[in-house]
């Protein structure tokens, strides 16, 4: 038992480690730090080392699909993409606020999901990084975490509200959240490969096991239950434009303090329109265009 406790290697860096992925075939790994390096099984020096910038990086995520792709987040509140083929970094965009983590879909290699400061996840296309391709709103605090369906349909997240979201990689808003009363903030998640269940990790050192749908029935399911299930489903679907039926859709219990953030962000957020568009009124037309939520994010991109 003592030789099993025992690392098979033993790699001494020269600078403190924050992150580590690894390629999904392959026998590469990288780390980050104060910069990011690229590793090889066997080895104790880096193949390469990638630097854009003096702030250092807090995560890096390999791409499941393109596994020479490499994503990472620095310090500086950019998002940085490097090919590991090449010497240097491929792309970088800087945001308003930090990413604290990034997933890539399993199912399109170019898209990948960030989770943000300012208590939102953006979507981005690698071949179009002016602009974030959906924007996932509905937590009240710092998103801490994310990760994808092995579907790609899918994305949860975990934040410091102590909620889990469900969202669907098309929609703006979550179809799902969880939450407990012991649970306190969310410090990782991760959604399971065969599609059913969602594990979390949270401040008070537990991981909790989550069903990806709530309402669905775990064990064997009889053909004629199954073929209930479905038609109780397409009803849905067929009704889900009705007033009550949306609402009823929508409509979900979460905790006090969330509630009440909830409500103050809405107040916040009316306020600031309600400031631009008097500023519009009164200046000179053309002066103050209206710009997409989405381009507000987004400082820099090169």
């Amino acid at each position: 038992s003592r030789r099993q406790d025992e690392p098979k290697d033993t790699i001494v860096c020269k600078h403190m480690v924050t992150g580590i992925t690894h390629q999904q075939q392959g026998e590469k790994f990288a780390t980050c730090g104060e910069n990011t390096q690229l590793w090889e099984t066997g080895r104790s020096l880096p193949i390469r080392t990638f630097k854009w910038g003096v702030d250092s990086v807090h995560f890096v995520r390999f791409n499941p699909v393109e596994t020479n792709l490499l994503g990472a987040g620095a310090h500086d509140n950019s998002i940085i993409i490097y090919d590991t083929r090449d010497v240097g970094p491929v792309r970088k965009v800087v945001m308003a606020l930090r990413s604290n983590a990034m997933a890539w879909n399993p199912m399109e290699a170019m898209v990948f999901t960030t989770a943000s400061e300012d208590y939102s996840l953006y979507s981005w296309d690698l071949r179009q990084l002016k602009a974030p391709t959906n924007i996932f709103m509905d937590h009240v605090a710092a998103v801490v975490d994310v990760d994808y369906s092995p579907t790609g349909r899918e994305i949860v997240s975990g934040s410091y509200d102590k909620t889990i979201r469900i969202f669907r990689s098309h929609e703006g808003r979550s179809r799902e959240v969880y939450h407990t009363k012991r649970m306190q903030r969310l410090t990782s998640v991760l959604w399971s490969n065969d599609d059913r269940y969602i594990v979390s990790g949270s401040d008070e050192m537990n991981l909790r096991l989550w069903k990806a749908r709530a309402s669905e029935k775990l064990g064997i399911i009889k053909n004629r239950e199954r073929n209930s299930l479905q038609y109780q489903e397409k009803l849905k679907e067929k009704y889900s434009l009705h007033p009550k039926v949306s609402r009823i859709q929508r409509h979900r219990h979460v905790p006090k303090h969330v509630l009440n953030a909830s409500r103050e962000h809405t107040i916040i957020k009316t306020s600031k329109a309600r400031k631009e568009a008097n500023l519009r009124k009164h200046s000179k037309p053309g002066s103050m265009p209206h710009l997409p939520e989405k381009d507000k994010k987004v400082i820099e991109e090169s």
